[in-house]
């Protein structure tokens, strides 16, 4: 199966059997053997040609994951560390090099599955590993494998991208921002063809949920267990799945409040499709009646048993003061070893001898040789395909470099003004297969005196580091380039032919040194050749840890010493040959293979990485060819050669005296010169002959092992204990064989140097014998700083040792190395790893070659693409985490893939115990490469943490890694403490907190007292005293009005209703009548016709004609629980209503009496009715909250008429003032100013439907410029729509003329805490369009009290508050200034209305709290409604919410409690009164607190972080399963970037939260429900996430 990146996978087959991740390290493990989930339906591929095939591959596939397993006892051995000092001398009997036969049973398997990385080939670890594995292999435990998705991008696109509709039905045409997002997405990708091609492609697979039906099938060699998977199977599997699960759902902690307030909706049951009987915790069905216990269930099922096994290390308990969490990294285990040796004694090499005839400079020896001895060979190099090429003589040598250097000094530029000076530094850009070409231009730039700084070739300008070159050749001041013509024609060009400009790259000046183009020298003309000082002769570049990429500056006198520091220890002789592999612009091929064999005469046969690819033999056949006395190679080209080594038998090496591994400091290497000594001590390979080395770019050559004598023993082994080495002390292994690292030695210091091992980290002190430390050196023979660098410099070059006592041990200064290692019996140097290398887990050391090798050890040849794995660590809440990200071969499957990941995950936890963070695979040859083709570290990293590396599998496991999160808070027990004591005003020494709206004021007016009382008698008052004035104008998507209502033709349409419900309803005084009506005048009239007849209204918004299935059933449950004798519509309406495709979703033929009003009879009627008392019931106002649940509340007459004097005087609203209105007219504040505002204060609304908006987006901003609006209100949906969709079009309203300079006041209308961002973008975006920043604002109302705040024309601006996001955790406020870390900024919810009182109470205790502490709002208004509509009578609970009184202080007054969380902040401003202004800040609603590790989390703000962890992310959303927390992400770019999201989201809530998540959910555009407020449904996404209805592209469940 190819695995394609861009198309959504199906999964096929399998759940994998995954193993415990979390096992303590060496300690008896649990069992939990589960029934394993087959995921997925097989379907039968493309590739598969008969059904019989297809059963037999099915049939294979299952049965590796079949359990016959009797009880093991899985207890693993103790390890006992030995307390060894010293590494012991002689090779370990358990540990002997593996026999020829295994070997080349190794070398048949590997060349027919791919090449592995060899650098880490080890037969002994690679048993280890498996030795490891064999201890997990008895615990299958069904873990859940990630899930993705195939689109069938086929059909007609619209329709398989809009998801079903799963916002309530009530709330439903708020799916505007659906919509856009949906239009955006779609509009992208018309763009580019290949999107809809890439899903074409998949035109013959389902979609997810055909794919995720459960089945548990088991072969037939267990007929009695179950039948082979049947169209049946998936019923009995999902019997089976809620077996797992059993009865025990876990409590749902999404639901976290007290459980008073848990239970305060009188109809949970109705959205949820429940019979009332049931609980909401226990009952599992969504609103179509879909059983949750679909795959998903299952799997976070099995992801919560994972999650209950012991998590490895022990951690300390924490000690978790009151108000901040603190988070600390486990103090160290007393048991860890610790060094016990003496300090160690610097070490000294061989003194460097002195001879009479050493040139004094390196240049001299070339003049020496170029006179006398031109034409012995200097260097011959190979072509392709391994035939020499060319010989350089020394004759040529010399004199092509004398023209070079000529032409350089005298050629370029003028006389007067030449281009280079002695001094100035060259880059010298050649590729590999030209080493002829690069020798000339190194001593061309040394006889010139210039200095050469040696580079890759870059080939593209996006290479992986060429911004990091770029920064080296900065730093080093280069600006002149040298290189070949052939190179100069590859390299990339603009379209006029000049050469690009690289990244980050200086402005450079390219010049070709191929011979035609050189100078000869006038004959008077000599270079100078001085005597070898303390000059730059030449900069080599390195990468350090981070990527940067410096350039160490080496010293003529350096480079002089270290070629006769070579000489001696390599003893060369003048005229030996010696065939070098490695790269000659650096390190150990510029060592020996360009220096030191000029300096002593040497014929170099040069074999280039291109030849070694075509033919892995070309070196040895030369070394056999030429009788090569040397050879310079690394691990690879051992493994290369021997894996090539049948297709050639009369091979003789017996001519070599020295084979140079160049890595041979990699503890890695032992296993490649072992088996290459295997393999070729038959064609006259001597063992002894084998020297590995130890190099660093800074100390250059820091040991080197010298050839033995013949039949002399072989130098030992030191076989250590990896969990010594971790603790950074040395301990022999004794026990446990697996995690054990066998190192070789690399021979002793170099001749005139002084070596000693210090602490990686913090001051350089001396280690103990017994400790692992970092190598330094000092010596003539290495480099003198990054050149212009002096900072850094003087830390790495510059180190004086200290002693214990941290007192200096001499004047010299040491050079570090960058090595890891320690010095063994003998003097002999051991390396075990590098700094860069170097991985600090929770105080621990790990080597990322180490855990590469135990990688590469797991099955590679199945699944990783030629054993490519990049090892690094990221810092993630305060440690590093390691993050393994490996090749996946192009036909891996899905499952070896899975398999592969999470076996490597038990055995790095057994061999290294350390847990791994993240691993991702990544299709085949997508990682940055390195020039030489390895992967480049420092740019996958950055891939990783930008969300750049697109994966195309992915495995987190924070759970297991995290071992830091601070403890869980223990809830206090509530009592009313001493502390709450109160005097006057003060509770615990503060003002209580509370605020008050402005006094309602009196009316004297008898008139107006009649006109207030009740709206239906405002409404006729109005239509005797002014028939004419309009009061709405209804706008189509055009800004044309299509419908306009007077005074006194609402009047009458509203009599023509009444007369109608009396004739044919037969409808009793207070009966409750349902409006069904799109947004507009009917609806107006509707309601006052109700009005009139003495009936209730119940408005009710329309279902979605397209989407009946999902909007249907909302409409009948608020029809049947609102016991509605009779239904008012329209028409078309009517018609749906009865419709067959409305009887698909609900029973049509019991919906009450329903009346159409489009064309009714003009009547008058008999009387119209007046109320008894204005405490009589008005409406009935249904809602649908964020958690789900329907809530109906009872508005009086009374209720609704002070509401509306208070919106009055607050909004100073009176006949002459047009106000408009883009808002859903069903529940709220929203329905009350669209029906009631405009009858009673009289000014004029302009009605604008928000549905309209999706035709023509710039609607309603056009309309407040054309009409010179000055007070208008929208919800967030709306404004939201518009900063999106017009955001980036604001020049051309401009120019349409479109002003809003008239805005005083745009207030969104909702019931949430305010999106700050939201308003401050639309303020900022059409500021230039003239709107006043000042001018939008925010309303706040509660189903208790549907308008609490609203910003008027009065009182201050709304103020911004940054709290302390902790505290808010903890429900404390502490005020914090902005920028602080961890800062939320909150924005007022608008002033408080006239005739409102609120107040902050402990909604435990229910006592008042002090200013600026937060606690539940609460309310005492003569608007709030008299308590919820409901079908039993809960009277206990409409106390609780409608009646309620303070535990103290003001034991009188009844308030109403909001259910939202908030506090009371006393500000500097002034209210109209004069007095200080107390705002009110509203932080969240307490049904949609998430309670996790015993703090409060409200969800917006974690989504806020999600969104801003990767551009790609559109929307997010979170809720909780089973003490899980799930985000779902909404994905906005292209489908290869969604694995790219899971680290990035995980990373940013343990971050900002200190929350692991459990399950990540990327899914399309627009999936998250929306309702008309523009509020997240979290509770219908978590029903159809469970319900498994949200075909999302991704699913990771992290360990």
């Amino acid at each position: 199966m190819h695995v394609c990146c861009t198309n959504r996978l199906c999964v096929l087959g399998s759940q994998l059997s995954r193993f415990c991740l979390a096992v303590v390290a060496l300690q008896q493990t649990l069992v939990t053997v589960g029934v394993l989930p087959v995921q997925g339906r097989m379907r039968k591929g493309r590739g598969d040609i008969t059904q019989k095939g297809y059963e037999k591959k099915k049939a294979k596939l299952l049965a590796s994951y079949i359990s016959h397993l009797p009880n093991v006892d899985l207890s693993l051995p103790d390890v006992q560390l030995s307390p060894g000092h010293s590494v012991d001398p002689s090779p370990s009997p358990e540990a002997p090099g593996p026999s020829t036969s295994s070997a080349s049973r190794h070398h048949r398997t590997h060349r027919s599955g791919g090449a592995r990385d060899d650098r880490y080939r080890s037969d002994i670890h690679t048993e280890a590993v498996q030795a490891a594995l064999a201890k997990h292999k008895e615990e299958k435990m069904a873990l859940p494998m990630p899930t993705k998705r195939r689109s069938a991008f086929v059909q007609s696109p619209i329709d398989t991208c809009t998801p079903p509709d799963t916002s309530s039905a009530s709330e439903d045409e708020g799916s505007l921002r659906r919509k856009a997002a949906l239009s955006a997405v779609l509009a992208q990708s018309l763009q580019s063809p290949d999107y809809w091609i890439n899903r074409s492609v998949q035109s013959s697979s389902t979609s997810s949920s055909a794919s995720s039906t459960l089945s548990h099938g088991e072969p037939k060699t267990q007929p009695q267990s179950q039948p082979q998977p049947s169209p049946a199977a998936s019923l009995l599997a999902d019997v089976l799945a809620h077996t797992r699960i059993e009865n025990s759902v876990p409590p749902d902690v999404t639901s976290s409040t007290p459980q008073e307030r848990g239970s305060r909706v009188d109809l949970p049951p109705a959205v949820r499709g429940m019979s009332r009987g049931q609980s909401r915790s226990s009952m599992l069905d969504t609103a179509d009646g879909v059983p949750v216990n679909s795959r998903v269930s299952t799997k976070i099922q099995q992801l919560l048993n994972t999650l209950k096994r012991p998590k490895r290390p022990p951690l300390s308990e924490f000690f978790v003061d009151d108000s901040e969490e603190i988070v600390e990294v486990p103090q160290p285990d007393p048991n860890t070893p610790k060094p016990e040796g003496r300090q160690i004694i610097p070490v000294k090499g061989e003194p460097l001898g002195v001879v009479s005839n050493w040139p004094p400079a390196l240049q001299a020896a070339l003049a020496r040789w170029g006179a006398t001895q031109a034409k012995s060979p200097a260097l011959t190099a190979l072509d392709i395909t391994g035939k020499p090429l060319y010989t350089l003589t020394y004759g040529k040598l010399w004199s092509r470099s004398l023209k070079l250097a000529y032409t350089l000094l005298n050629k370029l530029g003028t006389k007067t003004e030449p281009v280079l000076q002695p001094g100035d530094r060259v880059a010298l850009v050649y590729p590999n297969s030209d080493p002829g070409m690069f020798w000339v231009a190194f001593y061309g730039c040394l006889l010139a005196e210039v200095i050469p700084v040696p580079i890759e070739v870059p080939l593209s300008r996006q290479d992986a580091g060429s911004q990091q070159i770029g920064f080296l050749l900065g730093s080093c001041g280069v600006s002149l380039a040298l290189t070949s013509e052939v190179c100069l024609k590859g390299l990339p060009k603009t379209p006029n032919g000049e050469i690009i400009q690289f990244k980050g790259w200086p402005r450079m000046k390219w010049v070709v040194t191929d011979t035609k183009y050189l100078t000869k020298p006038s004959k008077d003309w000599q270079p100078h050749i001085p005597t070898a000082n303390t000059d730059t002769a030449y900069i080599e570049y390195k990468a350090s840890k981070e990527g940067t990429v410096m350039g160490v500056a080496v010293s003529k006198i350096s480079m002089l010493t270290h070629c006769q520091a070579l000489s001696q220890a390599c003893n060369y002789c003048e005229g030996e040959t010696l065939v070098n592999v490695l790269d000659c612009k650096k390190d150990m091929g510029l060592w020996h293979g360009v220096l030191t064999s000029v300096m002593n005469r040497i014929h170099t046969i040069t074999v280039p990485y291109a030849v070694m690819k075509a033919c892995p033999m070309s070196w040895v056949q030369r070394v056999h060819i030429h009788k090569a006395r040397v050879a310079l190679v690394k691990c690879r080209d051992l493994h290369w050669a021997m894996m090539a080594h049948k297709e050639q038998r009369d091979i003789n090496l017996s001519s070599i005296r020295m084979l140079i591994v160049a890595d041979g400091a990699n503890p890695w290497s032992v296993s490649s010169c072992d088996a290459f000594l295997n393999v070729f001590q038959s064609h006259g390979l001597k063992p002894e002959v084998i020297c590995p080395c130890a190099t660093s770019p800074e100390a250059l050559t820091v040991a080197i092992r010298r050839p033995g004598a013949r039949g002399a023993p072989l130098p030992a082994r030191a076989i250590l204990s990896m969990g010594g080495l971790s603790h950074g002390v040395i301990r022999v292994n004794t026990e446990d064989k697996n995690s054990a690292l066998t190192v070789q030695d690399v021979g002793h210091i170099m001749p005139g140097a002084l070596m000693c091992i210090v602490k990686p980290d913090g001051p350089p002190q001396l280690c103990k014998t017994d400790e692992i430390g970092e190598i330094v050196i000092n010596s003539r023979a290495g480099g003198t700083m990054y050149y212009g660098l002096p900072g850094v410099t003087k830390n790495t070059f510059e180190v004086i040792p200290v002693n214990q006592a941290g007192a200096p041990i001499g004047e010299i200064p040491f050079s570090r190395t960058g090595l890891l290692g320690f010095v063994g019996p003998g003097s002999l140097v051991f390396v075990v790893g590098k700094i860069e290398g170097l991985l600090m887990v929770s105080g621990r050391r790990h080597n990322a070659d180490d855990l590469v090798a135990t990688a590469l050890a797991v099955e590679p040849v199945k699944t990783v693409y030629r054993g490519r794995i990049a090892v690094f660590s990221v810092t993630v809440f305060y440690d590093e985490r390691i993050v393994i990200v490996a090749e996946q071969r192009p036909d891996a499957s899905e499952e070896d893939s899975f398999q592969w990941m999470s076996r490597v995950l038990q055995a790095i936890d057994s061999i290294h115990q350390v847990g791994l963070y993240c691993l991702a695979l990544v299709p085949a040859n997508t990682l940055p490469k390195t020039p030489l083709g390895g992967i480049h570290i420092c740019e996958t990293k950055q891939n990783f943490l930008e969300g750049n590396l697109h994966p195309c599998n992915i495995l987190m496991c924070p759970h297991t890694c995290v071992t830091n999160m601070p403890k869980p808070r223990q809830k206090q027990p509530v009592d009313v403490g001493p502390a709450s004591m109160l005097v006057g005003n003060l509770v615990a020494g503060k003002r209580i907190a509370q605020a008050i709206g402005r006094e309602l004021g009196v009316v004297e007016d008898q008139d107006l007292i009649r006109k207030h009382q009740f709206l239906s008698e405002a409404l006729q008052w109005r239509a005797q005293t002014d028939p004419d004035h309009v009061l709405y104008v209804l706008l189509n998507a055009k800004g044309v009005p299509v419908c306009t209502a007077t005074c006194a033709q609402l009047h009458k349409r509203a009599e023509k209703i009444t007369a109608t419900l009396m004739e044919r309803g037969g409808l009793n005084t207070g009966d409750n009548v349902v409006l069904l009506y799109p947004p507009g005048i009917d609806l107006i009239a509707a309601f006052y016709g109700c009005l009139y007849a003495g009936v209730i209204p119940v408005t009710v918004r329309p279902p979605h004609p397209q989407n009946l299935a999902a909007t249907l059933p909302t409409v009948r449950m608020i029809i049947d629980v609102s016991k509605a004798a009779c239904i008012l519509t329209t028409q078309p309406l009517m018609r749906i209503l009865r419709s067959r495709e409305a009887a698909a979703s609900v029973n049509v033929k019991t919906w009450p009496t329903i009346i159409d009003t489009d064309d009714l009879p003009r009547k008058r009627p008999p009387q119209i009715y007046k109320p008894p008392t204005a405490e009589m019931l008005a409406y009935l106002d249904f809602s649908v909250s964020t958690t789900g649940m329907l809530t109906g509340v009872k508005m009086s007459h009374a209720a609704v008429s002070t509401l509306c004097r208070s919106i009055k005087l607050q909004c100073e609203l009176y006949s002459s003032r047009q106000i408009a209105i883009c808002l859903d007219p069903y529940c709220g504040l929203g329905f009350v100013l669209w029906c009631l505002s405009s009858v009673y204060s009289g000014h004029q609304s302009i009605l604008i439907p928000p549905l309209e908006l999706e035709s023509s987006l710039p609607l309603w901003l056009s309309t407040l410029s054309q009409y010179k609006i000055r007070d208008t209100f929208c919800s967030y949906s709306v404004m939201e729509l518009c900063t999106k969709g017009l955001g980036t079009q604001t020049e051309m309203l401009k120019a349409r003329g479109l002003n809003l300079s008239c805005v005083r006041s745009c207030v969104v209308i909702a019931e949430e805490r305010p999106r700050l961002a939201l308003t401050q973008s639309f303020s900022k975006l059409f500021k230039d369009l003239g709107l006043s920043p000042r001018a939008v604002s925010t309303a706040f109302g509660s189903r208790v009290n549907l308008a609490i705040c609203l910003q008027g024309t009065a009182g201050p601006d709304p103020s911004t508050s940054y709290v302390d996001m902790k505290s808010l955790r903890h429900d404390r406020v502490r005020l914090v200034e902005r920028g602080a870390p961890q800062s939320l900024p909150l924005m007022e919810s608008g002033t408080i209305l006239p005739g409102v009182r609120v107040i902050i109470v402990n909604p435990e205790t229910r006592g008042p709290l002090g200013d600026s502490h937060l606690g539940e709002i609460w309310v005492n208004s003569p608007h709030s409604a008299s308590g919820y509509y409901t079908i039993y009578g809960e009277e206990s609970l409409q106390a609780d919410h409608f009646n309620t009184r303070l535990s103290f202080g003001e034991p009188h007054t009844l308030w109403a409690r909001t259910g939202y969380l908030g506090f009371i902040k006393r500000t500097e401003l002034t209210d109209a009164s004069g007095d200080r202004h107390d705002a009110l800040f509203v932080v969240g609603s307490l049904d949609e607190t998430l309670e996790l590790r015993g703090l409060r989390y409200h969800p917006i703000d974690i989504e806020t972080s999600v969104s801003r962890a990767h551009r790609s992310i559109a929307e997010s959303a979170v809720f909780t399963w089973t003490n899980l927390l799930v985000v779902v992400a909404e994905l906005s770019g292209s489908e290869q970037e969604a694995l790219d999201l899971v680290p990035l989201v995980t990373n940013v809530v343990l971050e900002e939260h200190h929350l692991i998540v459990g399950v990540v959910v990327i899914v399309d555009p627009g999936v998250i429900p929306i309702n008309s407020r523009g509020e997240k449904q979290r509770m219908h996404l978590r029903d159809s996430f469970l319900a498994d209805q949200l075909d999302p592209i991704y699913v990771a469940y992290n360990m």
